[in-house]
């Protein structure tokens, strides 16, 4: 059974309860969150949307990334049941993303093939603490986030009722994550790795080009996109290996893509992202 630590709402006007957003606000999102639970979502995927489709005549240029044995590692963000499974609390605004991009089995491959190839895998993962919760300011999805409490436990050196809560890790990705290999770095609050120990294991293993991906797109993937590029890194995110929110507001995918495409060093779909880490295992 899940267990969850329910936060104080800090907006009493306007509180944001796990309910409310489990079904999502908006007819659109709505509907198609029902279509995902019911068994029911389309089996077009990322590159069958023409919303998504690569331009037919691109405007930049294209990318030479070219992977590297003993420089490259699979980074893995937010692989957690609050944002994967249909048991999360962000399902109900994730779960068609999710569900289009094949986002869950995409991410068991690249797992499998950095396993393959002896490459470094690090986890950025999410966590938020009851100290977390005092904050006094907060931008819409952090609200959001309190106020379901997504990601929740009961302090940092506290894992009751971790095992099956929104903030565990995916049970399909637990083997790799738990083989004794894998660096989980310490959590990211808000969506970058600026808070956490990402960039420092990556550096200490003389890392610096990462393959990026989990969720969600035009959040937490994003902010370490844009951070690690700052830092020096050569990154190529996984296309079809991450997703995004459609709310009212926009499709956080669609915002995610298009900056992706603008700022990455590479942007791969999981199978080109595939043959690329296996060519490093020989």
């Amino acid at each position: 059974m899940t267990c969850r630590h329910s936060p104080p709402s800090h907006d009493p006007a306007a509180p944001i309860d796990r309910r409310t957003f489990l079904t999502a606000s908006g007819a659109g999102v709505a509907s198609g969150a029902a279509l995902v639970a019911g068994g029911l979502a389309s089996e077009a995927r990322a590159s069958d949307n023409p919303t998504y489709a690569e331009p037919a005549k691109p405007g930049l240029p294209p990318s030479t990334m070219a992977l590297t044995k003993g420089r490259a590692a699979l980074l893995v963000v937010d692989p957690q049941i609050d944002f994967l499974s249909p048991d999360g609390v962000t399902w109900g605004v994730v779960g068609q993303s999710v569900t289009e991009h094949n986002v869950v089995d995409n991410l068991g491959r690249l797992f499998r093939a950095a396993k393959a190839a002896d490459m470094p895998v690090v986890i950025s993962p999410h966590y938020y603490y009851p100290h977390d919760h005092r904050w006094e300011f907060e931008g819409a999805l952090e609200k959001t986030m309190h106020s379901i409490g997504m990601f929740d436990r009961p302090g940092p050196l506290d894992v009751s009722g971790l095992e099956g809560s929104g903030a565990d890790f995916m049970p399909q990705y637990k083997d790799f994550i738990f083989d004794g290999q894998t660096i989980i770095a310490s959590p990211h609050k808000v969506y970058g790795p600026e808070q956490n120990d990402a960039a420092l294991q990556l550096r200490k293993l003389r890392v610096d080009q990462i393959v990026l991906a989990g969720m969600s797109a035009n959040l937490c993937v994003e902010s370490h996109l844009r951070s690690f590029l700052e830092n020096g890194f050569e990154v190529a995110v996984v296309r079809d290996a991450t997703a995004g929110a459609k709310v009212p507001e926009g499709d956080g995918y669609l915002a995610a893509l298009i900056n992706f495409r603008m700022i990455a060093n590479a942007v791969w779909s999981t199978d080109e992202a595939v043959e690329r880490i296996d060519r490093l295992a020989g």
